[in-house]
């Protein structure tokens, strides 16, 4: 797990230098650079895997040159069927080699297929200097990040977008259209950020980019080598198939537990994490690795989250860390938050302390997120014309100056948007219909695994989604809708059946969805909202376009001010001191 940065046409590799400090957090174990009259590439390294070599940039057998974030889960089995010269035993190398292994056979798919055959979590640039192209490419889930933006004629790319404060030609302003799609839907949509003209690498997709005759870059071809489609099959048995589903989800457990570094378990006491926790000895019995320990914070030892994980650990006779907030968590640490948060969120907290406590023993951890996602967790999926009217209200609230092409449905499709239309009416009709939009533009990439990714290497650790895994998605895929979601019974049917056959107690394997940030620490949000209440009517007021929807969502609008105060007026590594009050008022000025 690392963070990559560089800068295509006219580098300076001093810029690069200032992207690779300010990513310092994602790779505190080394760091190193590379570059030509083209391109200059920076690596921050966590080690996980083959601790003493692999550091990066990796010099490729033909002019190759790779920086990359993630893990490649079947690298050893790639490794086996290649023929390359390896200079490492790590898992980033075989990217390399399947890239050779692709110009080898003509180069002529647009490095769709090649990059297919990759399993795990990964965002890499690579570098073919023979060529003279730059391929950028994410993984399918977008579990890992990559943004880039254009500036003074150079193409900047890097895990998180605070870097690009390392140029000084780099002007951050609020997208104001990604903004009203966040506040509506959420979560910001499709490639969009909240800055204007930064996007994404769109997760399952490679980009290559090479040099016009001026030396400025420019996107030569975008191919997809995978999109997220829910396809339910007509029938799902529990006592024929949750033998199966369970057995999908602890290969996808077994392969996340490849690390040369201890790894630990993120434990809420939700069915979800409480799953991973389930099968963790047996896939680490398989593994030939020592069984995971739990992690679980919260408010108070009365919490319905602390006691269901107490209840957990102790049933599967687990190791259990337990730690409760400081009562000043909110005050003292939500401008970290929004600085390594890259967004508005303010009601997550729970998720630095949390990995705060586990980075002291364990360099990696497993989590329960992805599982709302393609089981249909979220209470919105109860009720989706609900949902769609909520939406749709939250739009209208908003000036028309800024929805107008939202509500008209006419996006443009030069920019970030997957489609002319992101008006809530167009994908609504049903949970299939609605699943797939969520898992394809963005509340899973852009908003439950950007939590994971920049809250957990905010304390350079890293932080795995075993029900992504391939095996397990593609299975959970092919479920029936009411093995979703019943139309009378709990969400997520078909997973507490799978949950059952562990030794899980009922009732874990029967608990309800709980939103995770609010149910961990309910009074301290409360209190803080209550606290800052005048701050977020001001903000409110000072955000004209966006007034009334902000003033409904006050946790909204104090996470806007200090986003601006953060990302926008000055950026938080440059600040010597700050307060909630200070950078606040630095926006209402």
């Amino acid at each position: 797990m690392c963070g990559i940065s560089g800068m295509f046409g006219m580098p300076d590799t001093s810029v690069v230098d200032r992207m690779v400090g300010i990513l310092t957090h994602r790779g505190p174990d080394g760091n190193g650079s590379w570059s030509d009259s083209k391109i200059a590439l920076g690596h921050n390294r966590l080690s996980i895997v083959d601790l003493i070599g692999s550091s990066q940039p990796i010099i490729g057998n033909n002019g190759t040159v790779l920086i990359a974030n993630g893990e490649i889960y079947n690298h050893l089995n790639l490794r086996s069927k290649l023929n390359y010269r390896w200079n490492t035993s790590g898992d980033s190398e075989v990217i390399l080699a399947l890239h050779d292994d692709y110009l080898k056979k003509g180069g002529e798919d647009n490095h769709r297929n090649w990059v297919t055959k990759l399993n795990g979590m990964f965002s890499f640039a690579l570098w073919d200097a023979n060529r003279e192209e730059l391929i950028l490419a994410r993984d399918p889930l977008g579990i890992k990040p990559l943004v880039r933006c254009n500036v003074d004629g150079s193409l900047l790319f890097s895990s998180e977008i605070k870097a690009f404060h390392a140029h000084e030609s780099y002007l951050p302003r609020i997208d104001e259209t990604s903004l009203a799609l966040r506040l509506s839907w959420e979560y910001t949509l499709d490639s969009s950020t909240l800055i204007k003209g930064v996007h994404q690498v769109r997760p399952g997709t490679v980009e290559v980019w090479k040099l016009d005759e001026q030396s400025k870059p420019y996107l030569a071809s975008v191919s997809n080598f995978e999109r997220q489609k829910i396809s339910p099959h007509a029938s799902w048995s529990p006592d024929n198939d949750a033998e199966s589903l369970l057995e999908s989800f602890t290969v996808s457990v077994q392969e996340r537990l490849m690390a040369d570094v201890p790894v630990g378990i993120v434990l809420s006491g939700g069915l979800d994490s409480s799953l991973v926790a389930a099968v963790a000895s047996e896939a680490a019995e398989r593994e030939g690795k020592p069984v995971p320990a739990c992690w679980t914070v919260a408010e108070s030892e009365d919490n319905p989250d602390w006691v269901a994980a107490e209840n957990v650990a102790a049933s599967l006779d687990l190791v259990h860390h337990k730690s409760i907030m400081s009562e000043d968590s909110f005050v003292k640490d939500i401008p970290s938050l929004s600085w390594f948060g890259e967004d508005l969120d303010v009601s997550v907290l729970f998720f630095q302390p949390l990995f705060k406590e586990m980075r002291k023993q364990v360099k990696v951890g497993l989590c329960g997120q992805g599982a709302d996602e393609i089981h249909a967790g979220y209470p919105r999926y109860k009720s989706i014309d609900g949902h769609r009217n909520l939406v749709l209200e939250r739009l209208n609230s908003i000036d028309d100056s800024v929805t107008a092409n939202i509500l008209k449905k006419g996006l443009p499709l030069d920019s970030c948007w997957y489609s002319n239309s992101l008006h809530p009416e167009d994908y609504t009709s049903d949970l299939h219909q609605m699943l797939n939009f969520e898992l394809e533009r963005g509340q899973l990439s852009n908003f439950q695994l950007r939590l994971v990714d920049r809250h957990s290497m905010a304390h350079s650790l890293e932080v795995r989604v075993p029900f992504l895994g391939k095996t397990h998605r593609e299975q959970s895929y092919a479920l029936p809708t009411d093995w979703r979601l019943p139309n009378n019974g709990l969400e997520k049917a078909a997973l507490r059946s799978a949950a059952r056959l562990t030794a899980l107690p009922r009732e874990i394997t029967d608990r309800p969805k709980l939103p995770a940030g609010t149910a961990t620490s309910p009074n301290q949000l409360k209190s803080f909202l209550s606290e800052y209440s005048d701050l977020s009517v001001s903000l409110a007021e000072k955000y004209g376009k966006f007034t009334k929807l902000l003033h409904q969502q006050p946790d909204m609008a104090l996470g806007l001010g200090l986003f601006e105060a953060l990302h926008i007026i000055e950026p938080h590594h440059t600040r010597s001191s700050y307060s909630i009050e200070s950078l606040v008022e630095e926006v209402l000025e």
